[in-house]
């Protein structure tokens, strides 16, 4: 996997989530939907190295393989940036707030509605100060 690939998965992540919105099928929505941001930050991760290459799991880097988005988001040096964007604008600072807690776990939840899968797919996806614009600005 290299930086292309995640920035690839990105996409159809998120086209699959807006799909499944659409058909009221929200659990799936909110499951991809934060695989998308997932994948926005290991594009982000795979940036920092010599050639975009996901790093290899045998590496010091092992950490990377996680489904965590704080901790990706910590391994991809961003943390600084996501500070300084949450003081500077306050819906981002909301909007992160309801993605970094989206989990890989959810995929097991069966009682996603409506709202929370929405309000996931609009804090990642909003022109203006969704999560997903601010992340492409690293990737």
């Amino acid at each position: 996997m290299n930086r292309s690939d995640f920035q690839k998965l990105t996409e159809i992540r998120m086209k699959e989530a807006k799909v499944l919105l659409s058909n009221a099928c929200f659990e799936g929505a909110y499951y991809l939907a934060g695989y998308a941001v997932e994948c926005a930050i290991k594009a982000c991760v795979a940036k920092k190295t010599q050639i975009h290459d996901f790093p290899p799991e045998w590496q010091v880097v092992r950490n990377c393989y996680t489904h965590d988005i704080t901790s990706l988001a910590k391994l991809a040096d961003l943390e600084l940036e996501l500070k300084s964007q949450e003081e500077a604008v306050v819906q981002f600072k909301l909007k992160w707030a309801i993605v970094k807690d989206w989990s890989e776990r959810k995929r097991y939840e069966t009682q996603i509605d409506s709202n929370r899968a929405r309000d996931l797919y609009r804090a990642i996806s909003h022109y203006r100060n969704g999560v997903l614009p601010w992340l492409k600005k690293y990737w």
